[in-house]
């Protein structure tokens, strides 16, 4: 697979990474465990480099799995995992960013990911009771320590990424991108490529929504994280089903998937971009990798372009208490 780096480093990945998050939590039922680590073993067989997990995914079962995976080809992969939880119960219970709490959930994941140095550590929220100052210098000192590599933090907004990478460069930041959340193209893309920061999103498929098996008679378990969320209730499904279609008519004629035309126009965006796809389907990740290999052609973006102009996008894409977690 092509590579990429992110940002004004040298941190090169897979221009497709996975997702592993689904594999421990979100969506049910969950998949065998011993069949997730036959799936990320396959992804790295197809040239997948990047996985990203987190502390939360379980919690810890997450970062439990990646680690049990990637142990006999560590050498050859990057591990992202994230900090930012009270998770000392063992249950998330608020933000928790305190320098202290840092460094002890630190090397608790160095543990379970099996390995010496976290390659790219995340803050997975901003934590407003800590100053960003005080986050970004202690993932330095961790950095010094040798513990980890790369400094990264996920769904900040430009003035918290500006006043991080003034302490420790920022590497990348996650956050949710697609052709149906593209608000990240007003602020947070003119700032990563000022400060040459690499972005990471996450459900570049809309959740799954881009790919054309969902419509507004899909119905989802109250375990289902979809069932939460207001842009998958049925009236929003069926508002949103014109850019499911666009995306459709233009995969049909490259002779490709939806989900393949939808990440290869978030990797069309610029070249320091690395969406990670989610997925416990061996078929779908073999689909998904393969669109590092699709080129959408200038008039295909052109065209993709001027129809979402002419689509608004109804419902939010996070319930109201998930939204409090967002900086701005």
């Amino acid at each position: 697979m092509l590579s990429r780096t992110l940002g004004h480093s040298d941190l090169e990945v897979s221009a497709v990474g996975l997702g592993c998050m689904t594999m421990s939590r979100s969506y049910r039922p969950l998949t065998d465990r011993n069949e997730m680590i036959t799936l990320i073993r396959s992804a790295v067989e197809h040239g997948v480099t990047f996985f990203d997990t987190a502390q939360v995914y379980g919690p810890f079962a997450n970062e439990l799995l990646v680690g049990e995976a990637l142990e006999p080809v560590r050498d050859q992969v990057v591990i992202a995992t994230k900090f930012g939880w009270e998770l000392s119960t063992g249950t998330p219970s608020g933000l928790d960013s305190r320098p202290e709490t840092i460094r002890s959930s630190v090397d608790q994941s160095l543990e379970r990911l099996r390995t010496d140095t976290i390659d790219l550590l995340y803050q997975h929220r901003v934590d407003p009771n800590v100053p960003i100052e005080d986050v970004a210098g202690t993932v330095k000192e961790l950095i010094d320590a040798g513990k980890v590599r790369h400094f990264g933090l996920s769904e900040a907004g430009a003035q918290t990424i500006r006043r991080a990478h003034a302490v420790q460069p920022v590497t990348a930041l996650q956050s949710e991108y697609s052709l149906w959340w593209r608000e990240p193209e007003q602020e947070i893309l003119p700032t990563l490529e000022e400060l040459e920061i690499g972005l990471v999103p996450f459900s570049p498929l809309g959740k799954g929504f881009l790919t054309g098996h969902i419509d507004d008679s899909t119905s989802f378990a109250d375990s289902d994280i979809r069932a939460t969320i207001p842009r998958f209730e049925p009236e929003a499904r069926k508002a949103n089903q014109p850019i499911v279609d666009l995306v459709a008519r233009i995969a049909e004629r490259k002779h490709a998937t939806p989900a393949q035309v939808a990440l290869a126009w978030v990797l069309a965006q610029k070249p320091w971009i690395v969406p990670i796809p989610g997925t416990t389907n061996l078929p779908r990740m073999l689909e998904n990798t393969a669109a590092a290999d699709l080129e959408l052609a200038a008039d295909d973006l052109a065209e993709i372009d001027e129809a979402t102009a002419q689509i608004t996008i109804l419902g939010d894409r996070y319930s109201e208490v998930h939204q409090r977690t967002i900086d701005r």
